[in-house]
């Protein structure tokens, strides 16, 4: 395909850090497991994703620990230390990447999240972001003393109002109200108080902390729903996504767009982060040889257990993972992802038939069906052969960056940022510099769509005296 059939020929790629609260690699490879709490680590990967010049680190969250057949689930890396606090020791250590934490709607105070995450913003000068979730289940409540209080139905109205809130709390503090020399009769002008009513949140506040150099915070999102992907279209000015297969993901990226314009926006004013595994070496060979090493860290023997021991609800210790699946039905007749659980549905019994069908199709055992079930989309080859892929998939308008998790703690992005990078660089779609000082103007976004659009967003009004 030549350049003038691509969608945009001109195009760049961003590159982002995605560190998930469970990682996708063997923890116990690390010679000290103490360094998952070690900020001095945490800084370490972030540096070096910022000298290969990534847009952002995204930090997942989990408000409660995972669990595995009603205990902790012991494989997996126990909690993390808050986003926020993080980011401001991180702040110190990096000068350009932006720092987008997952902050939960659901069950935190929107008067609360906006001075924290305003506090960030103004501390990194312009380089905080939020990625907005929402969640209905009540295990995770019942951390919080609520339960499932919010029903399924209402989650996106509640993070709509939530939203609002604290939209009017950042407005409240207007730009250039801090006085410009000592000779002015006050510090600032009196930030506005905000009253807001709405379905879910009664607030009568007034805002405590003034915006960054780049405004406010820049909105992030990840709802795959058709109610998510309306959020998106309406609030987000970044999209995180699971949606890398190049047809669907074009199709994905058309719909957000469509559902942005329909808003009022431009459609273009939205950034997408597919998340996706790169494994670059000096040859495809060498790179697909280090690709099989790393799906063997990630699904060792107990985890491909696990896997099958969610679905069936009880122990599988003495199954032999190179034969066939369990004969017996599961135990348990429905579960939740909301424990950790994977693959397994809300009904049990129809996934371990579905499993059964899918083995004796392909002659599967249970570790090859395992394995089959967690394929992830991988960029693998020579730093020219996934440059290539990746310059071709940008400009088609597939996504606009990849979200990489690292493969190693905390020097699991060097391999890109040494061999991939460049070659990006080479075809022209990667910056040779951070283009500006913050987050907003690095990924190319103008000012916060909450402003730019906030008459179309339909959401609820607020008062200001």
């Amino acid at each position: 395909m030549s350049s003038i059939d691509y969608a945009r020929p001109d195009a760049r790629i961003h590159l982002a850090l995605f560190q998930p609260f469970s990682p996708n690699y063997d923890w116990s490879k690390t010679d000290r497991l103490e360094d998952y709490y070690d900020f001095d680590k945490y800084a370490e990967l972030v540096q070096s994703a910022e000298r290969g010049l990534f847009s952002t680190v995204f930090l997942g969250e989990s408000l409660r620990l995972r669990e595995h057949l009603g205990k902790l689930n012991d494989i997996a890396i126990t909690g993390r230390p808050d986003a926020l606090v993080l980011f401001s020791y991180l702040a110190a250590k990096t000068k350009h990447i932006g720092l987008v934490a997952t902050l939960n709607t659901t069950y935190s105070d929107p008067v609360d999240l906006a001075r924290r995450l305003a506090s960030v913003d103004v501390l990194t000068a312009g380089r905080a972001g939020w990625n907005i979730v929402t969640t209905d289940n009540a295990w995770t409540g019942e951390n919080f003393r609520r339960g499932g209080f919010l029903h399924n139905s209402e989650r996106y109205t509640h993070a709509e109002d939530y939203v609002a809130a604290v939209q009017d709390l950042w407005d409240g503090f207007a730009p250039g109200s801090i006085a410009g020399s000592r000779e002015a009769g006050a510090w600032s002008a009196a930030p506005q108080q905000v009253r807001r009513q709405g379905k879910f949140f009664n607030i009568d506040a007034t805002p405590q902390v003034p915006g960054s150099l780049q405004g406010q915070p820049v909105y992030f999102q990840a709802g795959d729903s058709d109610e998510g992907r309306d959020f998106a279209g309406r609030r987000a000015e970044g999209v995180f996504t699971q949606r890398i297969e190049f047809d669907d993901a074009v199709a994905f990226t058309a719909d957000i767009r469509r559902r942005a314009r329909s808003y009022g926006r431009p459609g273009n004013d939205i950034v997408i982060l597919s998340e996706a595994d790169i494994v670059v070496a000096e040859s495809d060979a060498e790179a697909i040889d280090k690709a099989h090493h790393y799906k063997g860290l990630a699904l060792n023997d107990r985890a491909i257990r696990q896997t099958l021991e969610s679905v069936w609800g009880t122990s599988l210790t003495d199954l032999d993972l190179d034969h066939q699946l369990p004969k017996f039905d599961p135990v348990v007749t429905k579960q939740s992802s909301s424990h950790g659980i994977v693959n397994s549905g809300h009904s049990p019994i129809v996934k371990a038939r579905q499993w059964r069908l899918l083995a004796a199709e392909r002659d599967y055992t249970s570790r090859q069906l395992v394995e089959h079930l967690n394929q992830r989309r991988a960029f693998v080859g020579s730093p020219s052969t996934v440059a290539d892929q990746l310059a071709h998939c940008v400009r088609s308008d597939a996504f606009d960056g990849l979200n990489l998790i690292p493969h190693a703690f905390p020097d699991g992005v060097d391999d890109v940022v040494d061999l991939l990078v460049p070659a990006l660089q080479e075809r022209g779609i990667y910056p040779h510099e951070y283009p500006a000082a913050t987050l907003r103007e690095n990924l190319c976004l103008p000012e916060s769509v909450g402003r730019r659009v906030k008459h179309k967003t339909k959401l609820p009004s607020a008062e200001r005296t």
